[in-house]
């Protein structure tokens, strides 16, 4: 074989070499370790009770993409607990791959629910979360621990069903959104998402939860200590539980995402590598 190189095709190899370079760099130290978007799991976001997937997950899904992560975080009907859990089982059988489920507040029971049965689903990730068991509701266990402030900031406004019954929308008072749900974000910042808030509907309280897929998939947990909304006793019990692979503590509000992304992406990696 002839050991001569053209001038193009050293030229050409050259760049072919910076090209590769350059994509692994721009997709972080966890790319160049050979850790390729192609072979990490589809991280999937479920928001909870007034709000919605951009206020909730902005930047913890940026610094996620930045690690190369598929990243997904569907609006949560917040209908009710068994139709929004229906909508979020077929979400998740749409993915091919694997998948890291996480839920914020009450997107911790959908996800609780929807993953029971769905064999993608490698990991549980728990925001500031409920985390049912079978036959339990939410407005039983968010009265099990004294702390929570948030069923008397909420407002009722009455809504039609599609069979023509009367539903009810529990909305946050616009004056206590950051107290009891955001307190540490600027308040320029909860002015929009009191304004911006998406009600979800009382029902989602009384359902009973149907299967609780964290006796089967494994578990980790992030207690926001200054949390107004679930008590942070609460949380700490409903982790326990689950027998959480890692819980973290942290001084946040209820929307722990929101202030602290770094922490709560870097448990949403932890879970990942828990899992390999």
């Amino acid at each position: 074989m002839s050991t001569n190189i053209s001038r193009r095709t050293l030229v050409a190899g050259l760049g072919a070499g910076l090209a590769v370079t350059a994509a692994a760099v721009a997709a972080g130290p966890a790319a160049l370790a050979g850790d390729t978007p192609s072979t990490k799991p589809t991280v999937v976001l479920v928001h909870g009770g007034f709000a919605d997937a951009t206020a909730s997950w902005n930047d913890v899904i940026q610094q996620l993409q930045k690690r190369g992560y598929p990243v997904l975080a569907p609006a949560n009907p917040l209908r009710s607990l068994q139709s929004d859990s229906a909508y979020l089982a077929s979400i998740l059988n749409s993915i091919s791959g694997p998948v890291i489920l996480v839920g914020h507040s009450y997107g911790g029971a959908v996800i609780t629910n929807a993953a029971a049965g769905a064999p993608n689903v490698k990991a549980l990730v728990y925001i500031a979360a409920f985390v049912p068991d079978t036959g339990e509701a939410l407005g039983e266990l968010i009265g099990r621990y004294p702390g929570s402030e948030i069923q008397a900031a909420t407002y009722p406004v009455a809504y039609p069903n599609p069979d023509g019954t009367t539903g009810t929308d529990l909305y946050l008072q616009p004056d206590q959104l950051r107290r009891v749900f955001a307190a540490d974000l600027p308040a320029s910042t909860t002015r929009i998402m009191a304004a911006t808030q998406r009600p979800f509907s009382a029902v989602c309280f009384s359902e009973l939860t149907q299967a609780a897929a964290w006796h089967t998939v494994p578990s980790w947990g992030l207690i926001a200590t200054d949390d107004l909304a679930i008590p942070p006793a609460l949380q700490r019990f409903e982790y326990q539980r689950a027998n959480a692979r890692k819980t973290v503590s942290v001084a946040a509000s209820h929307v722990a995402m929101v202030s602290h992304p770094d922490l709560v992406t870097q448990l949403i990696v932890d879970a990942d590598r828990g899992t390999r």
